[in-house]
């Protein structure tokens, strides 16, 4: 099996209101999102999902031509085309597309996964104020959610401990995560992340409210900060959300800096994270569970959208999921 051809279909959604992610200073005004069409001489065609691939069309050349189903070596491509400057790794969910096809198998199994059901929590994109926040946490619980991630500014983390200790008091059981949104930074955003003391303190709190997890509270770039982290903070670390090879995974491996690697969008966790240990096969303490993480809608949208299940069929799915090596407390 050759491919043939790949096709970008570069999307743009409008956002109204504009949506004021916790995480980027400016509101984003559209969402912009591109598929990937891998199509083969044998008419099996994959798709993938992801970021703007802004620069691929003059690396195509790499892959026309090239077997499909020969996922190491088109990682390692992909890897070095990542290095100059491109996101490509819509293109290899399209890859595993098709490997998922050709052998009448879940991607998720072909990766080592071992369950056909994915708890999921719901995750929170923008600030808001405790009354909003515990209105959201209600629907989500309503909907079946057992879980909810919170975006905490740490310029503003009197508000943020306010919407965590209101949702914990509206509904004791609900496992609470906590993003501090510290691992990098949208372009033009020079401020900088914070020190390992300060996130320290922001632990300290975090717990007395039961806090699962806090996630990003360091630059991703700080493997040693956040293995001194770890070694004496009060709640589990989360991180590891932007690997995107087999370097980076170990640089930030489960021993060093985070018992938590958490998978976002854009990348599926490939062979060379494989060869890293991050198999869901792997036994023992570092055995990987994935939560789907479900980014909640407005109140106005989610009126209008049917009930979610609280777990979803592996395999396929759209959108990221987040994971975590347990037990590790």
């Amino acid at each position: 099996m050759k491919i043939t051809r790949i096709t970008l279909v570069r999307l743009s959604l409008p956002l109204t209101p504009p949506f004021p992610a916790a995480w980027d200073p400016e509101p984003r005004r559209h969402f912009p999102a591109t598929v990937v069409l891998v199509d083969t001489d044998e008419g099996v065609r994959g798709v993938g999902s992801g970021d703007s691939m802004d620069g691929f069309d003059g690396y195509t050349g790499l892959f026309i031509g090239t077997d499909p189903l020969a996922l190491a070596r088109q990682v390692r491509a992909l890897e070095t085309v990542a290095f100059h400057g491109c996101r490509p790794w819509p293109l290899e969910a399209a890859l595993w597309d098709i490997a998922g096809q050709v052998t009448g198998q879940p991607v998720a199994r072909l990766l080592g996964g071992f369950t056909d059901r994915l708890p999921a929590y719901a995750s929170t994109g923008a600030l808001a104020e405790p009354p909003a926040r515990v209105e959201m946490a209600l629907a989500a619980a309503e909907m079946g959610f057992q879980a909810m991630k919170i975006r905490i500014d740490p310029a503003r983390l009197g508000d943020g401990l306010a919407c965590l200790a209101a949702v914990r008091e509206a509904l004791p059981g609900l496992t609470l995560m906590a993003d501090l949104n510290q691992g990098w930074r949208m372009p033009g955003d020079t401020r900088p992340p914070l020190d390992r003391a300060a996130a320290r303190g922001i632990a300290v709190r975090l717990a007395e409210l039961d806090v699962y997890w806090m996630e990003e509270p360091l630059s991703g770039t700080d493997a040693g900060g956040l293995a001194a982290l770890r070694s004496d903070c009060p709640v589990r670390v989360a991180g590891g959300e932007m690997a995107r090879s087999y370097a980076e995974l170990t640089y930030t491996s489960p021993t060093r800096c985070s018992p938590w690697a958490s998978r976002g969008q854009g990348r599926l966790p490939s062979t060379s994270s494989r060869r890293a240990g991050c198999s869901a096969r792997t036994p023992g303490p570092t055995a990987l569970a994935c939560w789907r993480t479900c980014t909640l809608p407005p109140a106005s949208v989610a009126a209008r959208t049917s009930n979610t299940p609280s777990t979803l069929r592996a395999g396929r799915p759209p959108g990221g999921t987040s994971c975590w090596l347990s037990p590790s407390r």
